[in-house]
């Protein structure tokens, strides 16, 4: 049986907090890609739904032990 992946702050990968990082270790994707994508999502969303939803990221994905 595969082993559960959970999602982690990335420690490794990170420019702000790692949550980007942590989610581009998740899905296996290159963390450059899904940054560029969620600056993307940013600028055309308004900022501020993308920016409470960082937010709250940071404070339920916990960090990597």
């Amino acid at each position: 049986m595969a082993a559960k992946k959970k999602l982690y702050r990335s420690k490794d990968n990170k420019i702000l907090a790692g949550i980007i990082g942590g989610l581009g270790e998740y899905f296996d994707i290159d963390p450059t890609v899904l940054r560029l994508g969620w600056l993307l999502v940013f600028v055309f969303t308004g900022i501020f739904p993308v920016l409470l939803a960082y937010i709250i990221a940071i404070l339920i994905v916990p960090n990597k032990s």
